[in-house]
């Protein structure tokens, strides 16, 4: 079956209800602000209100609509080949606490749906990563004996439900795959019913620390509060440079009906080929949905359209007569030690707590930090959790390698970028529907052109911390390739550190 024109939208966006919560106003003085509206940010604003405090919420777009509304939607404790790395660079009880941790993360998603009665179509599966070449089996035998020494029901298997052989793969029993628009639409009414605040198109721009908190918002009202946290995925204020220590990656994904007799079961993901992962949700009585992700790229690098064309090869070789009806990206953040920060901020800080570094994990990671950040702030410690995510940890000298690589290479954007005169010569150069970074005037401008040849002209300049944007065709969106900010055709910010839109140009100029 051939592909007819997918939808560039996430299944999981389309095939939920559309939220209508108010943007805020009027200055506001609550016990906490949560500024983000995805996973990490609604989970704590849940925990904290059920703990008896009062809540606002501040999103700037609509909640689930960022990163969690794009993701695959696994939800396991089995992260790819995390738990032998463990071990062995910080000892096995470090592997014990980040298994417990993630799979409470699992298993309290289970617990919420129940209490709240939410249909978020919750399934129950095994995890597997696997592997194609059998000169790595042995790495999946490591991982299997840590996993299974960290406290998850980790074995080593050879045979699995894809339509391919593997050399072998870890299995983790009891995870499990979800909808997660659904899940924080349910939790969000239940928030909103016991007293919360969630305030949508409300983007948060300002952030003053100390005994109290003050967040300042676009539309220039205040939100006051002992305490806040910072879950905006890449943290849009960034007290502690931690963008120093993140690496921002787009992944993409395609979605395809299958039969539901062919459509394996359980959640599948491998290290090779550019990274594969595969799973399937319910869709009608004869078919299920193929989910298809890969294809990691740094934004602003690369031709998205040719590396989607690339995802889609892969699924039509492998689930013959799979016709892609969606295809969408997500953005991950991955730290350098490969372990997210939750918790203080900075050093200097006892009042403003961040949750980012989820390394692709996220929807586990998310719901940890939602218990973490609420132990945090409303008492109940977890012990060992709070040591093991301390955004305030110090790198370890092993890091030094992927800090400096990174470096390098904002640097070679930030200076590099600069050393062309000009992307193309015109602004008649921009095939339509297209962009493109043409010098204006003495100013270099991101340029696109709509499919009628109308041009929209913006400023090339992150206004995060300046590096030059590029265009992504696939998505039609200008992405600093410095630290993942995204922003529309208009410059309006799509996903931060950003917090400010790129300037309009004059085509004039």
């Amino acid at each position: 079956m051939a592909d007819q024109r997918p939808a560039q939208e996430s299944y999981w966006m389309v095939s939920a209800e559309h939220t209508g919560y108010p943007p805020l106003r009027d200055d506001l003085e609550v016990d906490t602000v949560v500024v983000g509206g995805g996973i990490a940010g609604l989970c704590t604003a849940w925990e904290l209100e059920r703990a008896g405090q009062r809540v606002a919420l501040l999103e700037a777009d609509r909640i689930g609509s960022g990163v969690t509304g794009y993701t695959s939607a696994k939800l396991t404790a089995l992260h790819t080949l995390v738990y032998a790395r463990l071990r062995k660079q910080q000892g096995s009880e470090a592997a014990r606490l980040y298994a417990e941790s993630q799979q409470d993360g699992v298993e309290h998603v289970g617990r919420i749906c129940a209490e709240l009665g939410a249909d978020a179509e919750l399934e129950r599966v095994p995890a597997y990563t696997y592997l194609e070449s059998e000169e790595r089996v042995g790495e999946l035998r490591a991982e299997a004996e840590a996993a299974r020494e960290a406290g998850l029901a980790a074995s080593f298997v050879t045979t699995t439900e894809l339509p391919f052989p593997v050399a072998g793969a870890v299995r983790v029993e009891d995870q499990m795959q979800f909808h997660p628009r659904k899940f924080l639409l349910a939790m969000a009414r239940d928030l909103v019913d016991r007293g919360g605040l969630i305030f949508e198109r409300t983007r948060a721009t300002e952030l003053h620390d100390g005994a109290r908190c003050r967040v300042g918002t676009e539309h220039g009202a205040t939100v006051v509060a002992r305490d806040a946290v910072v879950a905006t995925h890449y943290p849009v204020f960034d007290r502690a440079l931690l963008f120093t220590r993140l690496k921002p990656r787009r992944e993409l994904v395609v979605a395809a009906p299958v039969p539901a007799g062919s459509a394996p079961i359980g959640m599948y993901i491998t290290p090779e080929r550019r990274t594969r992962s595969v799973r399937t949700a319910p869709l009608d009585d004869e078919h299920r949905l193929l989910i298809v992700t890969g294809e990691s790229f740094e934004p602003g690098t690369g031709d998205a359209e040719q590396r989607f064309a690339r995802l889609a090869d892969w699924t039509h070789q492998h689930y013959p007569g799979a016709g892609i009806t969606h295809r969408w990206a997500a953005q991950d953040n991955d730290s350098t030690d490969g372990l997210p920060y939750v918790g203080h901020f900075h050093p200097g800080t006892q009042h403003v707590y961040v949750a980012t570094g989820f390394g692709g994990w996220g929807l586990s990671g998310g719901v940890m930090s939602g218990r973490l950040l609420a132990s945090h702030i409303a008492g109940g410690p977890r012990p060992g959790w709070t040591e093991l995510y301390d955004p305030r940890r110090l790198p370890h000298l092993r890091e030094a390698p992927t800090l400096l690589q990174r470096q390098a290479s904002v640097g070679r954007h930030f200076v590099g970028d600069r050393l062309h005169t000009s992307y193309v010569d015109s602004v008649e150069d921009i095939p339509p529907g297209s962009g493109a970074v043409v010098r204006l005037g003495g100013r270099r401008c991101a340029v696109y052109r709509d499919p009628s040849g109308a041009a929209t002209a913006v400023s090339a300049r992150c206004t995060h911390l300046g590096c030059l944007v590029q265009f992504n065709g696939a998505e039609r969106a200008w992405e600093c390739p410095c630290h993942g900010s995204r922003f529309a055709v208009d410059g309006s910010v799509l996903e931060g550190p950003a917090v400010r839109p790129l300037e309009p140009r004059d085509l004039g100029e």
